[in-house]
């Protein structure tokens, strides 16, 4: 049975000013699987993540060709609510403020709870979710800063799936963890992959292979190869992929 597909490119290029970061990109992302973008710092990866939830729109340089399907629609459509799109393609950024607030922030702003009660378990719920309630039910009101590394990417994801998305993107999830911490958000992205689309930006091929079922090599901002991850770990059909991974290129 063909797998249903979530996020559609169709010859998206990227411009900041006249310096083009991405040529005509095609990709298909798959329902409910992890997706791996991987390739060199600065070949665009993290440039096509945020073509996905139209974050390039706070780049006042950044122009942005093609389209960018969601479900079928053109997230680009002049029609379509920015807000909405973030709402439904949720990105794990960095940094929170308290712990609380942080995963309350999206459903206050999306008005998805009528009462301090209906919010209270909706928070405890995703950070439940992130794997991270057991560990800081106690100081729930503290800031977010006082948490390990691993604890705030978790404490990060919490606050994206507090809006119920059904894509969620990560760019660099792990750059800054170490490796126990790093296992643990590699179990929960898979246990997110049952119920999200899941795009991830990686330098680490070891957590692209680990994790991602799908895998798309970017260089200069051209895709260069997208598989089966085993396949593309394994016998790449392009000679810039094998040069990638058996680091002949970087």
């Amino acid at each position: 049975m063909a797998q249903k597909i979530k996020v559609t490119s169709k010859k998206i290029s990227v411009f900041y000013d006249q310096k083009r970061a991405l040529h005509n990109i095609s990709l298909e992302i798959p329902c409910n699987k992890v997706t791996s973008l991987i390739g060199p710092s600065g070949c665009g990866k993290s440039t096509f993540l945020r073509c996905i939830n139209r974050m390039n729109d706070t780049i006042e340089t950044c122009t942005v060709q093609g389209k960018m399907l969601v479900d079928g629609e053109n997230v680009y459509d002049k029609n379509l609510d920015p807000v909405l799109l973030r709402a439904k393609v949720g990105m794990v950024f960095q940094k929170p403020k308290s712990i609380f607030d942080n995963v309350a922030y999206g459903p206050k702003i999306h008005g998805l709870t009528n009462s301090d009660d209906e919010l209270n378990d909706l928070v405890i719920r995703s950070l439940e979710k992130a794997g991270l309630y057991n560990e800081i039910k106690d100081r729930i009101f503290e800031p977010g800063t006082s948490l390990s590394g691993g604890q705030q990417q978790r404490l990060c994801i919490a606050r994206t799936i507090a809006i119920s998305p059904e894509i969620i993107l990560m760019d660099e999830p792990c750059s800054a963890l170490d490796p126990i911490a790093t296992a643990v958000i590699e179990e929960l992205i898979d246990e997110l992959a049952k119920n999200f689309t899941i795009i991830i930006v990686t330098h680490s091929m070891q957590q692209a292979a680990r994790v991602s079922q799908q895998t798309a090599f970017f260089h200069m901002g051209n895709l260069i190869e997208v598989g089966n991850t085993e396949q593309i770990f394994s016998t790449p059909k392009h000679k810039k992929t094998q040069d990638y991974i058996t680091g002949k290129i970087g």
